[in-house]
């Protein structure tokens, strides 16, 4: 399995490597930009040969990247969903340069108008992004909502609709946050509630469409609608929360990151507290 965290870049996009060897991550999640800011000054060659050199070095961990916060494609006000559609593009070209293949992306919110057209904005924008990066290898992730204000793509249907309004719906991928579908309302600690969110999933989304997991506690409890994530354990979602989607066979090939502030130590529990939860196949004696 793949378990990790999201890491500080601070010092070079490059540094996040190391650190996330000495943490004991298997992956990890970065930002290849300030996350509060639109602009961005282009990577150097030397930035770029730099990350590369720690990648190989490091053994090519899986690395996720996550973009900017203020990024809206669902925004009504035309002037921000156009600058949110170009700031979309330049992190995907950015990814690109980086061979980071995931980029995942907060879909946006409506602004009081309605999802459905909040959908339809969001599309629109993206099939732009696509054309602009037609035959990348990155692949934007659309990440599920806790469904605060105005957001969209709160529930898995929302996201499938969403998909579905694409040119190209095999371009996008999925990141579902645990925190953020409990806020939502997708109950996780008990096996009946589980088979139900992940029931509906399959039938919107699909597995093999999810790309990452962002494995998260939750400060709140379920259907609250409020995203504050906790450390792993600590929270209302717990143990009985995480176990489940952890040892759901269908998520395997995707890596699990939880996202926290790097307090002092806490990475390295967050990560034991994650893999003790993970069952581990039983051996068995060969007969000779």
């Amino acid at each position: 399995m793949l378990i990790g965290a999201h890491i500080s870049t601070e010092g070079g996009l490059h540094t996040a490597l190391d650190r996330a060897v000495e943490e004991g991550c298997d992956a990890l999640q970065i930002f290849t930009k300030n996350k509060g800011a639109w602009a961005a000054k282009p990577l150097t060659d030397e930035q770029l040969q730099a990350f590369h050199d720690r990648a190989r070095a490091t053994g090519h961990k899986p690395v996720v990247a996550h973009a900017a916060y203020l990024i809206n494609l669902a925004s009504p006000v035309k002037e921000l969903r156009d600058k949110s559609t170009e700031a979309l593009r330049i992190e995907v070209e950015r990814c690109e340069a980086l061979g980071i293949s995931s980029l995942v992306l907060h879909p946006g919110s409506h602004g009081g108008t309605s999802e459905e057209e909040g959908l339809r904005r969001a599309a629109t924008a993206l099939d732009r992004v696509h054309r602009a990066t037609r035959g990348f290898r990155t692949r934007i992730l659309l990440e599920t909502s806790a469904g605060q204000g105005s957001s969209i793509c709160v529930s898995f249907a929302s996201i499938g609709n969403l998909i579905d309004r694409l040119r190209d719906p095999e371009r996008p991928g999925v990141c579902v946050d645990t925190c953020h579908i409990f806020a939502a309302g997708y109950e996780l600690r008990t096996d009946e509630g589980y088979h139900r969110s992940m029931t509906e999933l399959e039938e919107h989304v699909g597995s093999s469409r999810v790309l990452c997991i962002h494995i998260n506690d939750s400060k709140k409890e379920l259907g609250t609608r409020v995203d504050r994530h906790e450390h792993i354990g600590e929270g209302y979602l717990g143990a009985e929360g995480l176990r489940r989607i952890l040892n759901d066979a269908r998520f395997a090939h995707a890596p699990f990151i939880f996202e926290l502030p790097p307090e002092n130590g806490r990475i390295r529990k967050n990560l034991a507290a994650l893999r003790a939860l993970v069952k581990r196949p039983r051996k068995t004696r060969s007969i000779t």
